[in-house]
């Protein structure tokens, strides 16, 4: 592995900058409750109002300056949430509109005209005949959340009345379906979903036909509300391995995966994957393993060597460093008081990315897998390596198992891509 980076600011001159954006138009407002949601205490920590909903002005901001500040000649723009089509359609049409405004107002280095690119992710329960016609006339990829069959579905992902959504996701992806509007899968895979993986993996692409699938494993701290990433104490950190680094403890929510059951899972589903369906379904986890192994970048953040151009900005015009990372420590500033440019390639955001391959402890630099992981988020570096040292992934010893067994396949398909 290579020596720890450093940054520089501004950009060297020709740079071309390319930033992303996760927008949450209606801050964490959703009508769903799902259990191991990540984002709802966002409400309570930043006392949302009751409806919250970006105005205006704070939109057209938006779109003016990741427009103008993307060098490339797409620029995409992810609206997620909470859940963003509470926002209803009129929201999106003003969008629409204004993309067209400003693409036509701004080109690249190369004088092409820039072209607005739209992700909308959703729980599917809102979605009618009318938002179905609405995604497709635009151009919107839609990223589906459902967790498998009905009854894996169900155990976590209810309303706010303690009923489950599963039949109302359903009639959303059908309408998605009839309308032919392109879709991606996102699985949280859970406590309870990761010991049946074929059960899961063979519904999405059976019954829903998903050709791409976001897997995400879910690992919440049992401090998570009360403290930011990054701000766990020593003592909070069992060695990996111990029973306090294990499921079912006081370290994290009885709903997080199990490191050795997500192991288990893409193991599993790596096998089916690669038998019936490779070259037909994406699965995010697989495509950035081969696309590393060619020595091309990570394909999700995640496995990444280095962070921060992804950036969350709620519906007030506050930005921060990662949508995992929305918490007062690291607020870099609002869209109508600093330019969004600014923000994003500031000293403080460039270390705050850098920092994600210059904290790996000594364990992580000295592992075969490393360059395929890059000790993943460090949101969840809190448990400590086998030689004692602080700051190890929770999920280390499930991705081991997994690299350990699907690395020779993963090398043989890299080189097949190499020899097209």
């Amino acid at each position: 592995m290579r020596e720890k980076f450093t940054f520089s600011f501004p950009a060297p001159p020709g740079t071309k900058r390319r930033f992303h954006v996760m927008i949450k138009p209606g801050g964490a407002a959703c009508n769903l409750d799902c259990s191991y949601c990540y984002y709802l205490h966002k409400e309570e920590l930043f006392r949302q109002p009751q409806s919250p909903r970006m105005s205006d002005d704070v939109l057209e901001s938006l779109i003016k300056q990741h427009i103008e500040g993307n060098d490339h000649e797409s620029v995409v723009f992810s609206w997620q949430g909470g859940e963003p089509a509470l926002l209803g359609l009129k929201f999106f049409e003003k969008v629409v509109h204004l993309q067209k405004k400003y693409c036509s107002l701004y080109k690249n280095k190369e004088g092409k005209n820039k072209i607005a690119e739209n992700t909308l992710q959703t729980n599917g329960t809102l979605i009618n005949d009318e938002w179905a016609a609405f995604l497709k006339e635009h151009n919107f990829l839609v990223g589906f959340s459902v967790d498998g069959p009905e009854d894996l579905h169900n155990l976590h992902r209810k309303d706010k009345n303690g009923k489950p959504s599963f039949a109302r996701v359903m009639e959303g992806h059908e309408r998605l379906r009839r309308a032919g509007v392109p879709f991606t899968v996102l699985i949280t895979v859970n406590r309870h979903n990761a010991k049946k993986p074929l059960e899961v993996y063979r519904f999405l692409t059976q019954e829903l036909g998903a050709d791409y699938i976001q897997l995400n494993p879910c690992v919440e701290p049992v401090s998570f509300k009360k403290s930011a990433p990054n701000q766990w104490s020593e003592s909070f950190m069992p060695r990996v391995g111990t029973r306090r680094s294990r499921p079912g403890n006081d370290l994290v929510t009885s709903w997080s995966v199990d490191p050795l059951d997500w192991g288990a899972f893409l193991c599993k589903v790596f096998d089916e994957w690669r038998e019936k369906d490779l070259g037909r379904v994406l699965v995010n986890w697989f495509e950035t393993a081969v696309a590393q192994t060619m020595s091309l970048p990570a394909q999700i953040c995640l496995t990444g060597e280095i962070c921060g151009k992804g950036v969350a900005i709620e519906y007030t015009g506050d930005v921060f460093s990662c949508d995992h990372y929305v918490y007062p420590e690291y607020h870099l500033g609002n869209i109508m008081e600093s330019d969004l440019v600014d923000m994003i390639f500031s000293p403080r955001q460039q270390e705050f990315g850098f920092s994600k391959r210059n904290s790996l402890p000594q364990h992580c630099l000295h592992c075969p897998h490393g360059v395929l992981c890059w000790g993943l988020c460090p949101r969840h570096r809190f448990v400590k390596s086998p030689e004692g040292e602080p700051g190890l992934n929770y999920l280390c010893p499930g991705l081991k198992l997994f690299f350990d067994y699907a690395k020779p396949a993963i090398r043989e398909i890299a080189a097949q891509c190499l020899a097209r």
